[in-house]
């Protein structure tokens, strides 16, 4: 083999060398733990709901079995929250949530709400169920959750509203979902359900989009494929929540939920696998 002599490097070479390849390594350790970081996946516990009530210790014990890092309760089954605490930290589960009733946080019963999820380690804070006949009503419930996020936000909590079917019913032409979290400071989590906004005729990517950073927790629910279906199995377009998400939604939970099977165990354990298939645990 020939040998070539090339000049020796100048100092000044030598350093912009040694950069651009420190900066390339840097780039090439950031891409790949870009690439690995996964958001975490919780089960919303009404999936399960009657099997919770005859079995709670053993329900979570399958959750946890299955793969799952978090719960989000729907309801507590009598149990207190020092309880439901040890519970969780038996299984290795986490509270990614409690869907927490209206009159819950409100007045002298948000005090007890704020301990109560204290003690079982939940930040979030999510109303399930709302009404309004006029937009007048979906305003005033904006303002006072305003004044709620404000509240709890010393307590490092998160106040939020998940969706249903009517939240898209239109008043003015404007949305009740619209009225509400276009009139919500963004510390009002936006907990979007794929399914439920799906039958109330809006399309969740689209509505998603319009409200960066506010999910900071969101129910994966398969819409469209009949009620065993999972995800994957259904008409969600997936790949456009899931980058959404992954990007500008800053989420910070992924929430699977399914309500209609004949096994629920069975249904959550395949949504699961629904959510491996395509990558997301």
């Amino acid at each position: 083999m020939q040998h070539t002599h090339s000049a020796p490097l100048s100092r000044r070479d030598f350093l912009c060398r040694s950069a651009l390849g420190v900066a390339g390594a840097t780039f090439g350790l950031a891409a790949r733990a870009e690439a690995t970081i996964k958001i975490p996946v919780g089960l919303q516990l009404y999936s399960v709901r009657e099997q919770c009530q005859a079995d709670l210790p053993g329900v979570l014990t399958a959750v946890s079995k299955i793969g799952y890092k978090g719960v989000e309760f729907a309801g507590y089954y009598g149990r207190s929250a020092k309880d439901l605490r040890k519970l969780l930290d038996d299984n290795g589960l986490v509270a990614c949530g409690t869907h927490t009733p209206y009159d819950s946080v409100q007045g002298d019963k948000l005090k007890e709400t704020i301990e109560f999820n204290h003690i079982i380690g939940n930040k979030f804070l999510i109303v399930p169920w709302m009404e309004g006949k006029s937009k007048q009503a979906w305003l005033d419930h904006a303002k006072f959750f305003n004044e709620v996020a404000g509240k709890v936000k010393s307590e490092g909590q998160w106040v939020g509203y998940h969706a249903h079917a009517h939240d898209f019913e239109k008043f003015d032409g404007e949305s009740a979902w619209d009225l509400f979290f276009g009139n919500t400071v963004p510390a009002v989590v936006m907990q979007l359900d794929t399914s439920n906004c799906s039958e109330g005729k809006a399309d969740p990517v689209a509505v998603l989009k319009k409200y960066p950073g506010r999910a900071r927790s969101i129910h994966l629910k398969a819409f469209g494929g009949g009620p065993e279906a999972v995800i994957g199995e259904d008409k969600v377009d997936w790949k456009e929540v899931f980058a959404f998400c992954e990007g500008e939604g800053k989420t910070q939970w992924y929430v699977l939920e399914h309500e209609s099977s004949k096994d629920p165990l069975d249904a959550v354990k395949r949504s699961y696998v629904g959510l491996k298939k395509l990558g997301k645990v």
